[in-house]
């Protein structure tokens, strides 16, 4: 994994424990963290449905689900104009919440996006955090180069991240966490 940024030892800690990513020759992976200022629960709440990635992804205009939001169900994703793909067809490979574990993967043959999300307790300026870390591994597209496609889904996933972590500190802010056991 590259990810460009130095990990602090926790940080890379959680990378090598719950990150691992069968990678083959015509593709890149990396991981990206994010630390936020809400609780673990909270966070947690918004990552793990599956069913409403448009609460905290913004090219998210719609999610149509296909299964019951547990491990093997299916989502197909609208992306908002201007991106490369209109659609996205996901499965979800592993849903942990004890470890607070996500892992989406593309079911596209053309792509083979694959995506490890954890979210992990943390203090932060004295009161409870959360470091999030997405990592990912996809086909670099013919004509690509590793480095530009690498460079391409860690901005997409920055942008994500970062309003996950505006969504999550605006309802800590308003004390809202979502049911997490009732949808």
């Amino acid at each position: 994994m590259n990810g460009g940024d130095a990990y602090s030892m926790m940080e890379a800690q959680y990378i090598r424990r719950h990150h691992k990513h069968d990678i083959r020759d015509d593709q890149c992976s990396s991981a990206l963290v994010k630390h936020v200022k809400a609780p673990v629960d909270l966070v947690w709440s918004l990552v793990r449905r599956f069913d409403q990635p448009q609460k905290y992804k913004p090219f998210v205009s719609r999610c149509i689900m296909k299964g019951d939001l547990g491990i093997g169900s299916v989502r197909e994703v609208n992306v908002k104009s201007g991106l490369p793909a209109t659609t996205s067809t996901e499965r979800l490979e592993l849903l942990d919440d004890e470890e607070h574990i996500s892992a989406p993967k593309s079911s596209e043959a053309t792509t083979n996006y694959s995506s490890i999300i954890t979210v992990h307790p943390e203090v932060i300026e004295g009161r409870p955090g959360t470091m999030v870390i997405e990592s990912f591994a996809v086909d670099v597209p013919e004509g690509n180069t590793k480095d530009e496609t690498c460079y391409f889904v860690e901005a997409l996933i920055r942008c994500n991240l970062k309003s996950l972590a505006d969504v999550s500190e605006r309802m800590a802010v308003l004390d809202q966490a979502e049911p997490i056991n009732g949808y």
